[in-house]
């Protein structure tokens, strides 16, 4: 893992809502943090639809959940609303928050080299401290098994 400071603290950074947020706004509650590459492509729409699905549990074990992408808010709104997401999603277009969590990696992209997120999440605690990180996430069951984290704090 990166040498993230504990507690997360991060910049304010434009999200849905027409809001700003920082982690550190949700302090005091666990926090699951999801970084997905892009807005309306398959895999990013099937891993934000499984969060969707399980919002309630995660509510009800007094967890919130906040996607993050390098798409505009524009784009954050448009896939919020496609798809019902009832969790803000943070538009991080200059990649500081991508940075700082060492999600931004090289991929093969069509046989090219790019710069781009790598599918990771990560479950910080209700004292901003990162108790677990998923990196290279394969959507299938990965929301569930971030469901059970929280259960076990």
């Amino acid at each position: 893992m990166a040498d993230i400071e504990t507690p997360i603290e991060t910049p304010r950074l434009p999200a849905t809502g027409d809001s700003e947020l920082a982690l550190q706004d949700f302090r005091g509650q666990p926090l699951v943090v999801y970084f997905y590459p892009r807005d309306n492509t398959p895999g990013c729409t099937r891993e934000s639809e499984a969060f969707r699905d399980l919002n309630d549990q995660f509510e009800k074990l007094g967890a919130r959940i906040v996607g993050v992408s390098r798409d505009s808010v524009k784009s954050h709104e448009n896939f919020r609303g496609n798809y019902d997401l009832p969790f803000p999603l943070i538009a991080d277009t200059d990649e500081q928050l991508c940075r700082q969590f060492d999600v931004i990696k090289e991929k093969n992209m069509y046989g090219k080299k790019v710069m781009g997120i790598e599918r990771s999440t990560f479950l910080i605690g209700a004292d901003g401290d990162i108790v677990r990180e998923w990196r290279k996430v394969k959507v299938p069951g990965h929301a569930e098994e971030v469901l059970d984290a929280v259960r076990e704090l």
